[in-house]
C-alpha cells in the first residue's frame, strides 16, 4: 500500500482523484485492512495545515485527540479526553472518530455545537452539515462552530463487553434575536438523538419543552441523566 502525505489542498485533491482512500489515524481501519486486504493507495491529511487547525471555533480533521484542550468548548474537550486510552488518543484523529467510527464519541459534542463541516472532494472544497458527512462519509477537512455560552458533557461508566456507554452533551447558544437555545445530543447504544428547545425561563419549563421531543422518550435511566445535565448547564449559563 502506498501512503500519500500531501502538504496542500490541491495535492490532497489529486490523491482523491487518483482513488486514494482516507486513512485518518489508522486506529480503526488498520485491523479491517489486515482482514480484508489493503487498498493500493491511502491518503493522510496530517501534513495539510487546513486539517490541523485548533482554536476558537474550529478543529481540523487531522488533529490528534490528545491535542484537544481548553481552546475548544468544554463539551468537545471532555468528549475527546474520555476516548480510549492515552495511547489511542495520541494516534486517533478527529476525522477518524467522526467519520470512520461506529461509536462516534465526538459526534454528540459536534451536534450540540451545531458544527458545520468543511470537506474535500475530487471536485474541490465545500461546506456541509453533519448529516451529509455521516451519510456520505467524504474526506473531512475540519469542523467549525459558533462559540456556545456554556456547554457540558457526561459519559456514563461503561460495563465491560456491553453496548457503548450513554453519552449526554449539552450546550446553550445565544440567538440572533437576543434569546437562547438549548441543544441536547444523546448517544444511547449506537443510536444518536439531537434536539433543541428555546432556553428561557426556569429549568422546569425548559425540561418540559425537551420532554415533548424525541429526547423525552428515552428510557427513564437515560432521561434522568439528561435532566441532571440540563439543570447543570442552565445553572452555569451567564445571566442575560
Amino acid at each position: 500500500m502506498l501512503l500519500r502525505l500531501p502538504t496542500t489542498l490541491p495535492e490532497a485533491q489529486e490523491c482523491l482523484s487518483d482513488g486514494a482512500i482516507p486513512v485518518g489515524g489508522a486506529t480503526l481501519v488498520w485491523a479491517a485492512w489486515q482482514r480484508d486486504g489493503f487498498p493500493e493507495q491511502a491518503v493522510s491529511l496530517r501534513e495539510v495545515p487546513e486539517a490541523n487547525v485548533l482554536g476558537a471555533g474550529e478543529v481540523g480533521a487531522a488533529v490528534l485527540l490528545h491535542r484537544i484542550d481548553e481552546r475548544v468548548p468544554e463539551v468537545l474537550h471532555r468528549a475527546a479526553s474520555g476516548i480510549g486510552t492515552g495511547a489511542v488518543r495520541r494516534t486517533a484523529t478527529v476525522g477518524g472518530n467522526v467519520v470512520g467510527s461506529t461509536l462516534r464519541c465526538l459526534l454528540p459534542a459536534a451536534l450540540v455545537l451545531d458544527a458545520r463541516a468543511r470537506v474535500l472532494a475530487a471536485e474541490g472544497l465545500f461546506e456541509t452539515d453533519l448529516a451529509e458527512v455521516l451519510a456520505k462519509k467524504p474526506l473531512l477537512l475540519s469542523l467549525h462552530w459558533d462559540e456556545p455560552l456554556v456547554s457540558g458533557y457526561r459519559k456514563v461508566a461503561e460495563a465491560a463487553g456491553g453496548p457503548p456507554p450513554l453519552v449526554v452533551a449539552t450546550a446553550v447558544h445565544a440567538t440572533g434575536e437576543g434569546g437562547r437555545v438549548l441543544r441536547v445530543a444523546v448517544r444511547d447504544g449506537y443510536d444518536f438523538l439531537s434536539e433543541s428547545v428555546p432556553c428561557s425561563g426556569e429549568a422546569d419549563r425548559v425540561l418540559d419543552a425537551l420532554g415533548g421531543t424525541a429526547v423525552g422518550a428515552l428510557p427513564a435511566e437515560a432521561g434522568e441523566v439528561v435532566r441532571e445535565q440540563v439543570i447543570s448547564v442552565l445553572e452555569r449559563a451567564p445571566e442575560l
